[in-house]
């Protein structure tokens, strides 16, 4: 813990460090609650960046203070409606003037201003909180719908290209032969069943049909803070993975997480199902906020999007599984493999109901 301190106190906006703690639940970095004795900024974020995942790290902190200083501009000259306020997660800077300290031991660690009177939750709770999902997320895009893509670099080369995760699950299983059960019998036989649709999106992309624009990259629900005095949505946190992509990437992993109301890491699996009228209050809250920038060729693909990154990100439990674990953080042995039977089943529940979302993002556009 001491070490700790000394870390957080080349961040310190004022004051002393006087408790350093284990925060959130994130599934890569190590991510700490520092809280410090001062009148000003009382608490703020505290994070290891996992090089291993993220091997160009410089590049998170150059998107994040592009972001913030964006944002910043476009609130400062149409602020929030009334009874609303907008927050971005700054960088705090080093008594150097950098923004991030890297260890004797290589490590790569950075801080960023904490939201204060605000709180996230693991799965949505109602509808009202669907649609703050949604006007999240939709509120976001729109704030960087200006902003040109040329000035944010990629942080995960490939990330949320489907082929490229299936061609990479391909060389994983040439070199491992998984051990034989129902459930690991049942999910390669998903991923067998989906492998021509795999590339769906990036073939509308290199047909003109879909652009990049500046995105999230992992708009699940417990990165969208909640104001606890007023229910309604302030941020989105977690920008590693924000850059230039796909809008629909951002909006299918919304739906995807937010829509399954036993959450990513329920042992329940079989029980796991899309609940449409989740979607409608997601898209109720989404498309108003976004809608400006939203073309016929994007509405079109929306629904696609749901399902594809659904299957796109059980292949990544699935592939990490086979690979012993090495991307995301795991309690059990079995856990990846769960945790990909989760997101399959969820596929199968949004495929099953297809027409039904098609129908959705018509009735709300």
């Amino acid at each position: 813990m001491d070490d700790l301190v000394a870390v957080a106190d080349r961040f310190k906006p004022s004051g002393e460090v006087v408790e350093v703690r284990e925060f959130g639940s994130g599934l890569v970095n190590a991510t700490f609650l520092v809280a410090l004795d001062s009148e000003k900024e009382k608490r703020f974020i505290l994070q290891r960046i996992n090089t291993a995942i993220f091997p160009r790290p410089e590049r998170i902190m150059g998107n994040l203070g592009v972001i913030a200083g964006h944002v910043q501009g476009r609130l400062k000259a149409a602020p929030p409606e009334a009874g609303r306020r907008w927050e971005v997660p700054r960088p705090l800077l080093t008594e150097e003037g950098g923004d991030h300290w890297i260890g004797p031991d290589g490590s790569f660690w950075r801080a960023i201003s904490f939201i204060e009177g605000a709180q996230t939750f693991d799965t949505i709770q109602d509808a009202a909180h669907a649609g703050e999902v949604g006007h999240a997320l939709g509120t976001f895009q729109n704030l960087l719908s200006d902003l040109p893509t040329g000035k944010l670099a990629a942080t995960l080369e490939g990330f949320h290209v489907t082929p490229r995760y299936l061609a990479h699950f391909d060389e994983v299983m040439a070199k491992n032969r998984p051990r034989k059960s129902p459930e690991m019998d049942y999910a390669l036989k998903f991923v067998a069943g989906r492998r021509e649709g795999a590339g769906l999106l990036e073939e509308a992309r290199d047909a003109g049909k879909l652009r990049l624009r500046p995105i999230h990259g992992d708009p699940k629900v417990n990165n969208v803070m909640m104001d606890r005095a007023t229910g309604r949505a302030v941020a989105m946190i977690d920008l590693d993975t924000a850059g230039p992509g796909l809008v629909h990437y951002d909006i299918g992993d919304c739906l995807r997480s937010g829509c399954n109301p036993l959450g990513e890491e329920t042992d329940r699996w079989e029980a796991v199902r899309f609940e449409t009228e989740l979607c409608r209050a997601v898209l109720s809250g989404y498309l108003p906020a976004a809608g400006a920038f939203l073309t016929e060729e994007d509405d079109e693909y929306l629904c696609d999007a749901v399902r594809l990154i659904a299957f796109e990100l059980g292949l990544r439990f699935l592939t990490d599984y086979l690979e012993g674990d090495v991307y995301f953080k795991v309690k059990e042995p079995e856990h990846n493999l769960l945790r990909a039977l989760v997101q399959f089943k969820l596929t199968e529940s949004i495929e099953s109901q297809e027409r039904a979302i098609r129908d959705i993002v018509g009735e709300t556009r």
